[in-house]
């Protein structure tokens, strides 16, 4: 019998207090009884405007009536034909902007809790069945990715699937990309990115680490040993900052330092040979799922006050929906309409100004108003005059975006970038060098997930077609 109900089973979390301490993950997950409750509400649309809406194109409808059969492991094979990070994109796409969007139970309620059950099903795999190692056929072709962040890997599993023999050369030390220093263990566990990093292993895919494209070897490099196509997924690692007074202050991180540092390198552990300062006041400046994420992390560091701070208003805030209310029920304090002008920090005597050697004392905030529309039709935000105030703060995060790396386009003739630094690509995925793609934030600037998974996918089938005719 088809559930009616106009609402989402609820997703099982911990209790925001004793979160708000810990880096366990906050949502649990539902049990197999939600599972099929959740999937009875599907109507299984001829249609499937959830499908279109889908940038991997999962075939939503037909693993959701699995799992309202009981059939899980049939739901995980229909994910996974079309996916390569099911567990993965369960947990942090933004399905209420793109399948969810779409759902015709959400004209009148919520929609299906399609994200939900993709990760309920992703994990009820991985928790009755081990990677195998499968017996695919090479084609007699070589291709490298670079990056192993989420394009990088949804690539290298599309091609290792068509029989190639793809080599991922990631910079770090370990692979996942954004995955593992970008998004924090409470919103997705480490082991899950491993558990689908050792899936693509079992594909045949290789994997190069501490190897940075652009110095340790070159692009060009690459064809020399033997790869008939490179796939630049590199991401955009290169903060933005603001351009104001005091931004050299110590204190002062970008949201990418602070979460590789606490993420990757554990920075917050007792003698960690990178230390990062925990701070009893933070300010996050930014009001992404970056900026909520770097907020969340300075609490359990142990932050007393944690203020986000943003220049619009929270109809505008970016972050998602669900990410926003988590930061706000484990005490984040969100301050909208308003942006630092100024870091503030404690005066030298020998030399007032300087900020190498000083600390963060504070951030001096102007308040604002929205006026018109921007060329993306958000209004556009107005500082108001003599609205000036301070804030006390011990570190300041800034979380205002990111680009991508110019390494790889300064050690590489004939790479074509546009003004934000991405490669230019066609709609392929090609860049203006024969043989050589590129896709995710890499091209396009800091984005989501599963949009840099639908790239990796894109630019699998073209070198396909491009090494098959060649």
């Amino acid at each position: 019998m088809a559930n009616m109900s106009p609402k989402k089973n609820e997703m099982p979390s911990l209790d925001p207090k004793a979160r708000a301490k810990c880096f366990s993950e906050v949502a649990t997950g539902y049990t197999d009884e939600q599972a099929v409750d959740e999937a009875l509400r599907c109507l299984g649309c001829k249609n499937m405007p959830c499908v279109s809406a889908c940038p991997v194109n999962i075939r939503i409808p037909e693993f959701i009536a699995k799992v309202r059969d009981g059939d899980f492991e049939g739901a995980y094979q229909i994910i996974s034909s079309t996916s390569s990070l099911p567990a993965v994109c369960g947990r942090v796409c933004p399905q209420e902007t793109q399948c969810e969007s779409k759902c015709v139970r959400g004209i009148k309620g919520e929609p299906v809790g399609i994200g939900r059950l993709e990760r309920f099903v992703a994990d009820w795999h991985n928790s009755h069945s081990e990677p195998k190692a499968e017996n695919i056929e090479k084609n007699g072709h070589r291709v490298a990715v670079v990056g192993s962040g989420p394009a990088g890997l949804t690539c290298a599993g599309d091609l290792a699937r068509l029989g190639y023999s793809v080599t991922v050369f990631e910079a770090l030390h370990t692979a996942g990309g954004v995955l593992v220093y970008g998004i924090p263990e409470f919103r997705l566990p480490k082991s899950i990115v491993q558990r689908e990093v050792d899936n693509l292993t079992s594909l045949g895919v290789e994997f190069m680490y501490n190897m940075i494209i652009g110095k340790t070897l070159t692009v060009d490099e690459l064809f020399e040993m033997g790869y008939e196509s490179v796939f630049i997924a590199s991401g955009a690692g290169l903060p933005n900052f603001m351009g104001i007074p005091g931004e050299s202050y110590k204190g002062v991180y970008s949201a990418n330092e602070f979460l590789t540092r606490s993420n990757l390198m554990k920075a917050y552990r007792e003698g960690s040979d990178t230390p990062i300062m925990k701070g009893e006041r933070v300010a996050v400046v930014g009001g992404g799922n970056v900026a909520m994420d770097a907020a969340r992390t300075a609490l359990r560091l142990g932050a007393e006050r944690v203020y986000i701070l943003y220049r619009r208003s929270m109809e505008e805030l970016p972050a998602r929906r669900e990410e926003v209310e988590h930061a706000i029920e484990e005490g984040v304090e969100i301050m909208i309409l308003c942006a630092p002008t100024e870091i503030l920090g404690y005066e030298n005597k020998e030399n007032p100004r300087d900020e190498k050697n000083g600390f963060v004392t504070g951030v001096r905030l102007v308040r604002m108003e929205l006026g018109e529309p921007d060329e993306r039709g958000r209004r556009r935000p107005i500082e108001v005059s003599g609205s000036e105030f301070t804030l006390d703060v011990d570190v300041v995060i800034m979380s205002i975006g990111t680009s991508p790396n110019p390494l790889i386009k300064s050690t590489t003739r004939g790479l074509e970038v546009n003004s934000r630094g991405g490669f230019v690509v066609n709609p392929d995925g090609l860049t203006s060098r024969e043989g050589i793609y590129a896709g995710g934030d890499a091209v396009t600037g800091a984005a989501t997930v599963i949009s840099a998974m639908g790239a990796g996918k894109n630019a699998a089938r073209a070198i396909h077609e491009y090494l098959s005719n060649k």
